[in-house]
């Protein structure tokens, strides 16, 4: 099998794969309203997972060094303040990692 061959057979399979992954919730409960534990979930896991996904960037941040983790700790504070003014999670994701990584390359 060749190399292009190979490669449109990974991403046709990652592709059905992906697509049954999304369908199957549809698939399983249809009409039928959603049970509690399940929605219980919908409303918890996405800001835990941001939480995770927050103490996981933050993990290697040497405040005993220069630049002390201001870059982090500056980018960290737009992203707050943003999604207070705006409450738009895709701008304050956007505006903090540009903010973040102007300042990693200034400071």
């Amino acid at each position: 099998m060749n190399n292009t061959a190979y490669l449109i057979a990974v991403i046709s399979v990652i592709t059905i794969v992906t697509w049954i992954l999304r369908a199957f919730p549809f698939l399983l409960f249809g009409s039928r309203p959603l049970p509690k534990t399940i929605q219980y979930l919908g409303s918890v896991l996405p800001p835990a997972i941001m939480m995770v996904l927050v103490f996981y960037c933050l993990r290697n941040m040497n405040i005993g060094q220069f630049p002390y983790g201001i870059p982090e700790l500056i980018a960290c504070t737009l992203i707050v303040i943003l999604q207070l003014i705006r409450k738009n999670m895709y701008l304050s994701i956007i505006a903090g990692t540009a903010c973040y990584m102007v300042l990693i390359r200034v400071v």
